[in-house]
C-alpha cells in the first residue's frame, strides 16, 4: 500500500517538475527594438559673388551687341573684372557694383571694402560713400562696410547693392584730372558665418581678411 503511495507521489512530483520545466523553457523577456535614425552629415558654406553693369567709358550702360543700352534692347552681361572709366569735370557714370549670397548659404556678416580712388574730386552731393550708407550697409572702419544676412535670406539668397554711380566734380580742372589718370575705384566683397560670432567685429577679426 505504501509502495503504490509512494509511486503515485513520485509520478505527481514528475508530472510537475516536467510541466515546470515546460513552462521555464518557453519563457522570454518583454522587449521592443525600433528602426535605426541615420544621422546624414552635410558641410555648410557661405557663397557670395560681386559683379557690375558692364559699360563704356563714359559710364553709359552697355547692350548685348556693345552699343549703348536703350529700351527695348537687351543688357549685355554683368562683369566681374570691373570697367574702364574717362574722368570728365561734372559726368555721372554708372558703377553699380552689388554683391550676392547665393541660394542655400549659411547665416553670415557680409563685408565690402571699397577703395575709392577718386574720393577728393568726388561731387559732394552725392558721393560714393553716402550711397553706401543709404543702401544699408554700416560702416565698421574705415573703407570696410559690413551688413548682417539672416537664416531665411541665406538659404533664400539675395542680393545686395552696394552704391550706383559716381560723380567728378565740376570744380574739377583738367590739371586736376591729369593726376588722377591711373585712379581706380576698387571693391572687394567677403562674407563670415555668423553662428559663434556675437558681432560684425568679432567676425571680421577673425576671418583675417582684415591683413589683405
Amino acid at each position: 500500500m505504501m509502495k503504490k503511495m509512494y509511486k503515485a507521489m513520485l509520478l505527481v512530483l514528475c508530472a510537475v517538475l516536467l510541466v515546470a520545466g515546460s513552462v521555464m523553457g518557453t519563457l522570454a523577456y518583454l522587449k521592443a527594438q525600433t528602426g535605426t535614425v541615420t544621422n546624414a552629415m552635410t558641410v555648410g558654406k557661405v557663397e557670395i559673388t560681386l559683379d557690375e553693369a558692364k559699360v563704356n567709358v563714359y559710364g553709359e550702360k552697355l547692350a548685348k551687341d556693345d552699343s549703348v543700352w536703350e529700351t527695348g534692347k537687351e543688357l549685355a552681361d554683368r562683369v566681374a573684372d570691373g570697367n574702364k572709366y574717362k574722368l570728365i569735370p561734372g559726368h555721372t557714370y554708372t558703377k553699380d557694383p552689388i554683391v550676392t549670397v547665393k541660394a542655400n548659404s549659411e547665416a553670415c556678416y557680409l563685408f565690402v571694402k571699397v577703395e575709392n580712388g577718386i574720393a577728393a574730386i568726388e561731387d559732394s552731393a552725392n558721393t560714393i560713400a553716402s550711397q553706401i550708407e543709404a543702401n544699408g550697409w554700416t560702416q565698421l572702419e574705415g573703407n570696410i562696410y559690413y551688413r548682417e544676412i539672416n537664416v531665411a535670406t541665406a538659404i533664400a539668397g539675395h542680393s545686395y547693392p552696394v552704391f550706383g554711380t559716381f560723380k567728378v566734380s565740376s570744380a574739377a580742372t583738367a590739371d586736376t584730372l591729369k593726376t588722377y589718370a591711373d585712379a581706380t575705384i576698387n571693391i572687394t566683397a567677403y562674407a563670415v558665418q555668423a553662428d559663434g560670432f556675437g558681432s560684425a567685429e568679432a567676425a571680421w577679426d577673425a576671418s583675417g581678411f582684415g591683413g589683405q
